[in-house]
Parts: C-alpha cells; sequence; structure tokens
C-alpha cells in the first residue's frame, strides 16, 4: 500500500469554496471531471509523520506553503486496488491562496510512451477555487469523501 498526506485548503465567501490542483502531465490533459485533486503526495510512514508530509507535498505541489492556520483533521480515505492501493489521510485549513501565485512543482515520465525519452511536467498545471458542488465533480472519486467530512465539521 502507497500513503499519501495532503491539506484540502478551504474559505467561506459566504459559502465553502476549496482549491484543487488539476493533475498535471499528458495522461490528465484532456480530462476534467474526475481529473483534480488536493494537494497531497507520497511519504513512508517509518520515517516521516502523515501531517509533517502534508504539508511538505502541499509546498511541493504548489510551490507555497500552507496558509496559516486551524488544522482540521479529515481523516483517511482508501481507494485503488492492488499494487495501486493507497491510503489518504487529510487536513483541512481555512487560508487564502491566490492560484496566480502557485509555482508547481515537476515529475518526469516516459512520453511518448516506450519512446526512451524522459519528459518533465508539472504535478498539478492549474489550481482552482470550487464550491463543494463543483468540486465533487472535478475531484477524483476516491477523495471526494473528504468534502463531506469538511462540509460536516464547518456545521
Amino acid at each position: 500500500m502507497k500513503y499519501s498526506a495532503g491539506v484540502l485548503l478551504f474559505r467561506r465567501e459566504p459559502e465553502v469554496h476549496v482549491l484543487l490542483g488539476h493533475m498535471g502531465g499528458p495522461l490528465w490533459a484532456r480530462k476534467d471531471s474526475g481529473a483534480w485533486s488536493i494537494p497531497k503526495g507520497e511519504y513512508e510512514p517509518e520515517t516521516e509523520e502523515a501531517r509533517a508530509a502534508a504539508g511538505r507535498e502541499f509546498d511541493e505541489e504548489l510551490g507555497v506553503p500552507v496558509p496559516v492556520g486551524e488544522w482540521i483533521a479529515l481523516g483517511e480515505v482508501h481507494y485503488g486496488s492492488g499494487r495501486s492501493k493507497k491510503q489518504v489521510t487529510v487536513w483541512a485549513v481555512e487560508g487564502e491562496l491566490d492560484p496566480a501565485r502557485v509555482v508547481p512543482g515537476t515529475f518526469e515520465m516516459e512520453w511518448p510512451p516506450r519512446s526512451g525519452e524522459y519528459r518533465a511536467f508539472p504535478e498539478v498545471d492549474r489550481v482552482e477555487w470550487f464550491d463543494l458542488t463543483t468540486a465533487h465533480d472535478k475531484l477524483t472519486t476516491g477523495q471526494r469523501p473528504l468534502l463531506t467530512r469538511l462540509a460536516d465539521r464547518l456545521r
């Protein structure tokens, strides 16, 4: 199993909006529904605490630190199967972030497939604020329960 941790940034205006990142790289370029994610990344639970990893990954993916604020535990979600099985632990933090300030980290992958050529792609190719209903449609299926948990915690 792989372990990931992340931060779901939210704001109230007056309804709740969350900040999501559209997954970068050629595999997601033409997809929208289900192609957005909470800023998160993998960590090794034997060597790093989940909350520390969540902050580090937010900074690595977006190029800016998590805004100062209370960290609200949203718990874990599990998705995938086999070697792709993943446990994601997420905290919500209320704060502001201008998407124009985001400078995404990059990853490398072989592209085109089986070409032997490796190219760098942004971790996220764009970042936007969405109300919870729209975010539900944009977010990957496995992460959607976290939106319900956030809404419940804010009631």
